[in-house]
């Protein structure tokens, strides 16, 4: 239930890699023999598969390691070929918090008539909402592997040709790439990557209605059995896989780690990844140093709640009691029933605890009776403030 974060590997997407895992192990720049001939080859169907999800040019295709490299190249080196009253606009097309849609689409109109780069990271989209390149006006993509049901390790920038986008290489080398991103290209990875947009091509909407079926099903049984919860973000411009629900009275966290048993997420990153999230504006305008206008998803690890929903104006205390529950497509109908029960099980303990925590007892002692750790009362006693008497009673009276 966490498909936001990763996605298992496609078992057709390994069965394409397979081959040059192990027979076909030819270095695809080695341009003088069968072995290199034929890694080259699926390489190049990997680019146009890829190519064909997006609606672009296998030529305006890079094969990276994933979307923080790509965000990297498509970012750092657009800042130095700037112009004094150039700009840069990058989205995230599929928030990858809330599930919120961007409107790409006019986003792509407006930069285009400002003559404005626009850039955006797809990580969350691609293979599960149609994305056309020169629809949207799109100057730059990225795309992840292991996001689309495809290899850890393998992604992808789209980079558009005409008019056309100019890019500094990130490092020296050899030249693969059209010269953007030295290194020998992974077959296997790049076969897995082509082969998991094939997929993703075909079953979209296949995949998008069963999703769509099952995210209603648990947050109608949720909210039916539950009070004073809430659905942050737009409920209509949403990818319907990624649903975030604030349960009130409860601690995010503390839901967390009693649903141990259900992969789920608060959906704040425990590491800080600037240019891989929200929305970057950057201008440079009179010869001023460019400055970065970041609305970003991510957080440290710290217990401050997620900036997106602040952003987006949720009360605080929400914000604090947000889940992230992520639906994809080898998801079943019994995943979501158990994640369903045992999350209305532990809201409900949860907000029967809170009377007690508001009394003034310390979590600690509390927590760990409740979870079975330290089940004797007057051992917890002995833990707390002696002049805390009432909770004292009322612990004893459990």
């Amino acid at each position: 239930m966490d498909v936001q974060a990763t996605t298992p590997l496609d078992p057709r997407v390994l069965d394409s890699m397979l081959p040059f895992l192990t027979a076909y192990y030819g270095n695809p720049h080695s341009r003088t023999h069968a072995y290199g001939w034929e890694s080259e080859a699926a390489m190049e169907n990997a680019r146009r598969q890829v190519a064909d999800l997006i609606g672009a040019d296998s030529r305006e295709i890079i094969f990276t390691s994933g979307a923080t490299e790509s965000n990297n190249m498509a970012i750092k080196e657009l800042e130095a070929a700037f112009q004094p009253d150039t700009s840069l606009v990058s989205v995230m097309t599929v928030n990858n918090e809330i599930g919120v849609k961007q409107p790409i689409h006019d986003i792509g109109e407006i930069c285009r008539a400002r003559k404005v780069f626009f850039h955006t990271d797809a990580a969350q989209a691609i293979g599960k909402i149609p994305m056309d390149v020169n629809n949207m006006k799109i100057d730059l993509m990225s795309i992840s592997g292991h996001k689309i049901y495809g290899p850890k390790g393998v992604g992808a920038l789209y980079v558009r040709r005409r008019p056309r986008v100019r890019l500094e290489p990130l490092q020296s080398g050899g030249g693969q790439e059209r010269g953007l991103r030295s290194g020998t290209v992974p077959t296997p990875l790049a076969v897995g990557l082509g082969a998991a947009c094939e997929v993703a091509q075909q079953e979209m909407e296949y995949d998008h209605k069963r999703i769509l079926q099952l995210a209603e099903r648990l947050v109608t049984k949720i909210m039916s059995e539950v009070p004073d919860v809430v659905m942050n973000g737009d409920r209509e411009h949403r990818y319907p896989g990624c649903i975030n629900l604030s349960f009130a009275y409860v601690e995010g966290e503390s839901l967390l780690m009693a649903l141990k048993d259900v992969a789920l997420s608060s959906g704040s990153s425990r590491n800080i990844t600037l240019l891989s999230c929200g929305l970057l504006v950057v201008t440079r305008r009179l010869r001023k140093p460019i400055q970065g206008v970041v609305k970003s998803a991510c957080t440290s690890a710290s217990l401050e709640p997620s900036y997106v929903l602040r952003a987006i104006g949720t009360d605080e205390d929400l914000a604090h009691s947000s889940i992230r529950f992520g639906i994809g497509r080898f998801t079943t109908e019994e995943e979501v029933d158990y994640t369903v029960q045992k999350c209305i099980q532990h809201v409900k303990r949860l907000r029967e605890m809170r009377p007690l925590l508001l009394l003034g007892l310390p979590m600690g002692p509390w927590f760990l009776s409740v979870q079975g750790i330290c089940s004797d009362p007057h051992k917890l006693v002995s833990l707390i403030d002696p002049h805390q008497v009432l909770v004292k009673e009322k612990i004893l009276a459990v």
